[in-house]
């Protein structure tokens, strides 16, 4: 969600926005004017040549029905018809002449008829056929053509009716005829379906275009190959015109007729159509792919010329962000303004990183001066206990314990006023901490006792200053009671190594005998929350965490808890380091 806000926000997507929000409205008004004007032509297409089909299909049923009107009148005023019904054998000669008379009449009457390919005259009660003699150019031809109507008649012919036209397939072969039926004799029409295709040929409808007729049920009658070539759906649309084939690449137009179960339809491929388009609508095209371009050339321009150079700033501002300060602007090929932005920018970041150096360098004299504030905090301290140990001692006249005490006092702030430094040596540190730990001991005897463990090896190791002397100082001023003896251990030795590095740490363990921090003391210490008070009680244990963050950042580890046993435990491990 973050990504999405900054985005949308950046120069790039508003530059971008702004420039789509011109471009596109022009673009898609072009291209619906383009669309319209397409819808136009093609419906202007479409029209023209519907009426076009119309008219020749018009022509054709006109003609159909020229004939239809020879065959009703022949049927219904040739009495010559009535004698092909009789099959008597006494009748024969008439059956003949009847024959002979009919069969010249057909084939005179067929010169006013050139739509036409024959007429015929069928006998079912004989089964024999008449054809006009003209038709054909060969025996084989006539031959043929009277072998296929001879088994279309021999058909279902009670399906046929005397007002409709059929189509009649055989051997690949399509035919049109008309039957009317008198009795049990039949006059018809003939008439190959290429033959009625002529005139269509004089239109131009494109050299992969194409007009032909098909059955009422869509079954092409020519140009099959091209239907199937195409991939041509032809069916039944309530529009002029639908679009069909490859890619819709043909414009289909269909016009049924009103004489029989056939259509007339035109295929028009659709480059032909809009190779007609007006000349300006082709120049909206162009337009549209010059807008187009000019889109893409001008992101790239904004790229190179706005977006990259605010780019590599915008990345070495990141950089700085992520405390990489060295980082600078390489000199590139740009505009005067980004050339004075980068040479600012490389100027600001070198003051930045020298005043950086300045602030770590006095950030560092702080922490001196407030180690040494620290150290001069716990001396007071001390010293206010000590004088007043001397005095309770005065106050029982006991002069041996006072200058055994004397003596202890005047080691322990030999060792204060020689501590000044950061850090001392472990065993400095232990008799220091012993020193105290006696003086302890001389002020509440039998009540104290302390045992100290430390390897060896561990001794010429640094530490802070009072560092174990202070923590050991808190649990006799919170953990003393004369009532119970307290004994006090301190226990150092090798500690574990800290998240893989090499550098050796060591653990140094207090802990006493006494009742424990109490629970909210407990929880305040391990919540690193605020200790000291307005009486300034836990003093001490601040300071030394204080100290220990000050002297190893993020180097130490510091554990508060009680024992099993109930007495409190302090747990520290920091480096190892020597002189």
């Amino acid at each position: 969600m973050r990504f999405i806000k900054s985005l949308l926000n950046s120069l790039r997507f508003k530059l971008l926005a702004m420039i789509v929000l011109i471009i596109v409205p022009l673009i898609t008004v072009l291209l619906v004017n383009n669309h319209y004007a397409v819808q136009v032509v093609r419906n202007g297409v479409a029209q023209t040549n519907a009426n076009l089909l119309s008219l020749y299909m018009g022509q054709i049923d006109r003609n159909l029905d020229q004939v239809d009107g020879y065959l009703y009148d022949l049927s219904q005023l040739n009495t010559d018809l009535l004698n092909l019904e009789n099959t008597d054998p006494a009748n024969e000669s008439e059956y003949y002449k009847a024959k002979i008379r009919l069969d010249n009449l057909i084939a005179n009457e067929i010169r006013y008829y050139k739509f036409i390919d024959l007429f015929f005259i069928y006998s079912a009660a004989s089964q024999d056929l008449i054809l006009n003699q003209n038709f054909g150019k060969s025996l084989e031809e006539r031959e043929a053509v009277k072998a296929s109507i001879n088994r279309m008649l021999q058909g279902n012919t009670a399906s046929y009716k005397n007002n409709r036209w059929y189509v009649w397939k055989d051997n690949g072969t399509y035919n049109l005829f008309h039957v009317v039926k008198i009795g049990k004799v039949f006059v018809g029409a003939w008439v190959n379906a290429e033959k009625i295709m002529v005139p269509l040929s004089l239109i131009d409808f494109g050299e992969s275009g194409a007009a032909l007729l098909t059955t009422e049920y869509f079954e092409p009658m020519n140009h099959a190959d091209l239907i199937h070539d195409q991939a041509i759906e032809l069916k039944t649309s309530s529009r002029d015109y639908y679009l069909s084939g490859k890619n819709n690449q043909y414009m289909v137009i269909e016009k049924p007729s009103t004489k029989g179960g056939f259509k007339l339809i035109a295929l028009i491929p659709d480059d032909i159509i809009l190779d007609k388009l007006p000349f300006m609508q082709r120049i909206a095209s162009i337009i549209s792919v010059i807008a187009g371009l000019f889109v893409l050339l001008f992101v790239f321009f904004m790229r190179q010329v706005f977006l990259l150079p605010i780019n590599r700033m915008l990345a070495a501002m990141r950089k700085l962000r992520d405390g990489q300060w060295e980082t600078r602007l390489q000199d590139h090929p740009t505009s005067t303004e980004f050339e004075l932005m980068n040479e600012t920018f490389n100027r600001m970041t070198t003051e930045i990183r020298e005043l950086q150096i300045n602030v770590y360098e006095e950030k560092l004299n702080h922490q001196k001066e407030e180690l040494r504030r620290l150290q001069l905090q716990i001396n007071p301290h001390f010293f206010l206990n000590s004088l007043n140990i001397i005095y309770n001692l005065a106050t029982v006249k006991d002069y041996s314990l006072i200058h055994e005490m004397t003596k202890c006092l005047v080691a322990y702030f030999r060792f204060m006023f020689r501590s000044s430094s950061n850090f001392v040596a472990l065993q400095d540190e232990l008799n220091h901490t012993e020193n105290y730990l006696r003086i302890q001991q001389l002020r509440f005897p039998d009540c104290l006792t302390y045992r100290m463990d430390c390897q060896q090896e561990l001794m010429p190791s640094l530490v802070p200053p009072l560092l174990i002397q202070t923590i050991a100082e808190n649990c006799v001023k919170h953990a003393m009671n004369t009532d119970y003896p307290l004994e006090i251990s301190i226990s150092i030795d090798k500690g574990n190594i800290k998240n893989n590095q090499h550098t050796p740490y060591m653990r140094i363990i207090i802990s006493d005998t006494g009742p424990g921090f109490a629970d909210s003391t407990l929880k305040q210490l391990q919540s690193n929350e605020e200790l000291v008070t307005e009486e300034g009680e836990r003093i001490g244990l601040w300071n030394v965490r204080r100290r220990l963050r000050l002297l190893y950042p993020n180097q130490v580890e510091i554990r508060f808890f009680n024992s099993a046993a109930g007495g409190a435990v302090v747990e520290l491990q920091l480096p190892e380091t020597y002189n």
